[in-house]
């Protein structure tokens, strides 16, 4: 295997739940060498969450945890104790990258804002991870993925116009958070290395802010086009619902499970050509913008569609619909993924062998580099595993680390 990409970059760790980790395993992931800082006794709360291992709830078994955590070490440490914030300055002495998702208020209270930590190491790169960012009216409001959400504005185009606002499901706010985060702390990385002064080298770092408020106005969920059409025509965008866009459009039900087709006026022919009807390409009822639009016009569809959909199963509806030239493809079950034959072919997920859960398939690299390639080199880290080894290189004995312990310190 290559030397990764980023196997000369250290990074601490100080995040927990999912957008800070997921943004630490991708650098993780990439071959920085992240040592994750954990409550002693408790660690990081994504270690409670489901789905466990064998429904077995355990702070070594959590599945988002483990996914979250490959490839970096834990060491336990109590920040809010005199000795612990002494260590952990001298743990930022010799890293490039500090990442924390404390809520804004939280360094500085404990003696560790950026200004503090610089004067420790000049040339790191700080990013902080917060529901507003560090400055302005909201800095200390509390949130979540469901409120972030709506307030990010693509709820109010998501669900059915006669219906309140939908969220779509699971974090995925809290995961492209992470992707912006660890993209602009690479950014900073690369800015400090690139534009130190001095003699010899010397990095100049900086402080990243981080707001998942911000990252969603940001975001290709609808959201930029969105705030562009606002400027342009001052307009709410309207909430159309999943059957507002075409004919057909969206998910509709097959022999095992469900098929998803994208429709509409311009590709009106390939779906009349894909169902095998390739005389109702010029038919006025779908063929034109009006037609596409109608109510009537949808109802007489479905009624042919659907019964074309219920003599096959998802795979053939696919095959039918890319030769065709539809936009298509089958609604995947998370057993479906995994054994697809393309991601196997790609060689996409990836097997980990844990202490306490054994070997388990994760998902695989985001993206694929030729020379510098993503690794699993490690499972998801023990609570406390690697306090010897971490704390050893600052030259704590044995000794000294049974009296931090008992004394709550890690």
């Amino acid at each position: 295997m290559s030397e990764q990409a980023l196997s000369d970059v250290k990074v601490l760790d100080l995040t927990w739940y999912i957008a800070g980790p997921y943004c630490t395993k991708l650098l993780a992931d990439y071959g920085a060498d992240v040592v994750k800082v954990e409550r002693p006794g408790a660690g990081d709360p994504a270690r409670s969450l489901s789905p466990f291992f064998k429904d077995d709830p355990h702070p070594e078994k959590s599945g988002l945890f483990a996914h979250l955590n490959t490839n970096k070490k834990s060491i336990t440490l109590n920040l809010k104790s005199a000795a612990g914030n002494k260590i952990f300055r001298e743990l930022v002495r010799d890293v490039d990258i500090l990442v924390e998702s404390f809520s804004p208020r939280v360094m500085s209270s404990l003696g560790l804002s950026y200004d503090e930590l610089e004067a420790v190491n000049p040339g790191l790169v700080m990013t902080s991870i917060s529901n507003f960012g560090q400055s302005g009216p909201y800095r200390d409001f509390k949130s979540s993925e469901l409120i972030l959400y709506g307030m990010g504005g693509a709820m109010s185009w998501d669900g059915l116009p006669e219906r309140e606002p939908l969220k779509k499901g699971g974090t995925v706010v809290l995961f492209s958070s992470g992707s912006h985060a660890a993209a602009a702390t690479m950014v900073a990385l690369i800015a400090a290395r690139a534009q130190g002064t001095g003699r010899p080298f010397q990095t100049k770092g900086q402080h990243v802010d981080i707001s998942l408020f911000e990252t969603q106005l940001v975001s290709i969920d609808r959201r930029m086009s969105g705030l562009v059409f606002y400027q342009y025509n001052k307009e709410v965008t309207p909430r159309i619902g999943p059957r507002g866009l075409g004919i057909p459009y969206g998910p509709y039900p097959c022999q095992d499970g469900h098929f998803d087709a994208a429709g509409g006026w311009t590709m009106w022919p390939r779906i009349a050509r894909m169902i095998g009807r390739p005389d109702l390409a010029n038919d006025p009822r779908w063929a034109t913008a009006e037609g596409q639009t109608s109510a009537e016009s949808r109802e007489e569809f479905d009624a042919i569609y659907l019964s074309w959909l219920m003599e096959r199963t998802k795979g053939q509806c696919t095959e039918a619909g890319q030769a065709a030239g539809v936009l298509c493809g089958p609604v995947n079950s998370s057993g479906d993924l995994i054994n697809d034959p393309h991601w196997k072919v790609r060689a996409f997920w990836a097997e980990v062998e844990h202490p306490v859960t054994g070997r388990l398939t994760y998902p695989g690299a985001p993206a694929k580099m030729s020379e510098t390639p993503w690794q699993v080199r490690n499972p998801a880290p023990l609570l406390g595993q690697h306090n010897h080894e971490i704390y050893g290189r600052l030259g704590y004995s044995k000794e000294d680390l049974a009296k931090l312990r008992v004394s709550g310190v890690i």
